[in-house]
């Protein structure tokens, strides 16, 4: 749709163009003759009646070229109100492209861009971290999808706040989460995977419906420390099998150890 706002945009402003340049030609024309018939009346000496009829001709040229320039100035702020509309858009296709509906945070298509920009750039110290909420679906099973919906939100709000020197929070799918970390070491990234556990445990979100408070919530992690020569795929597959492992001793941890 974008794209064909624009071409319709850009054509007629186009042909808006070629119109007032062709406007703007035959006005000099006309100019160039009136002009000679002025040097005319200065060596040849004309009648009045003479030279008011190359005043009006200049005049009826005048306002010719004053519509064709006005019409082309309206042109132009209609070009430029339809630019502002589709940067816009763009903005807001780009952070619907690139941000969660739900939680609000970055998805897994900003991830993908993300950690593969890093690591072509600069991976030295490079860590991932891969968390998920532990039994989500009992959440959803027993209070609805709702209250399942407001946990994810709150989680995603208590990770971002947990989030600094340029690590970033993306939502991964569905219960899981993935932060990148940048220029740090797997040991830093695991302290900062153990305090967000331990930040979770602490959080309460109210059942408004039943107004029950709900504070059972905690969530596994896994961190991987990027290795010469990992792509995304090695790097999330390390994350993960770091996941399980979590998971499989007990859930709310982080691995390794």
């Amino acid at each position: 749709d974008m794209r064909q706002n624009l071409d319709a945009m850009v054509t007629e402003l186009s042909q808006s163009i070629k119109d007032t340049n062709l406007d703007a030609n035959l006005f000099k024309s006309k100019i160039d003759s009136n002009h000679i018939k002025l040097n005319k009346i200065e060596n040849e000496g004309f009648t009045i009646e003479e030279v008011l009829t190359v005043v009006k001709s200049l005049v009826n040229d005048s306002n010719e070229i004053r519509v064709s320039a006005q019409h082309f100035s309206e042109q132009l702020a209609k070009a430029q109100s339809e630019i502002d509309a589709l940067k816009a858009q763009l903005i807001k296709t780009e952070h619907e492209i690139h941000f969660d509906a739900l939680t609000g945070s970055l998805n897994r298509r900003a991830f993908n861009k993300d950690l593969q920009a890093i690591l072509e750039q600069h991976p030295d110290g490079l860590c991932l971290i891969i968390a998920d909420i532990d039994h989500f679906k009992v959440f959803n099973d027993t209070y609805g999808h709702q209250l399942g919906d407001q946990v994810l939100k709150s989680v995603t709000k208590r990770l971002n706040e947990a989030c600094q020197n340029g690590t970033k929070l993306y939502r991964f799918g569905g219960e899981e989460f993935a932060l990148i970390v940048p220029n740090s070491q797997l040991r830093r990234a695991r302290q900062l995977a153990e305090s967000m556990r331990r930040s979770l445990e602490k959080l309460v979100v109210k059942d408004k419906r039943k107004g029950d408070n709900i504070n059972n919530i905690n969530a596994s992690f896994g961190v991987a420390e990027f290795i010469l020569k990992d792509s995304v795929n090695t790097l999330i597959e390390r994350a993960d099998k770091q996941l399980y492992e979590a998971k499989r001793l007990g859930r709310n941890r982080v691995m390794p150890i």
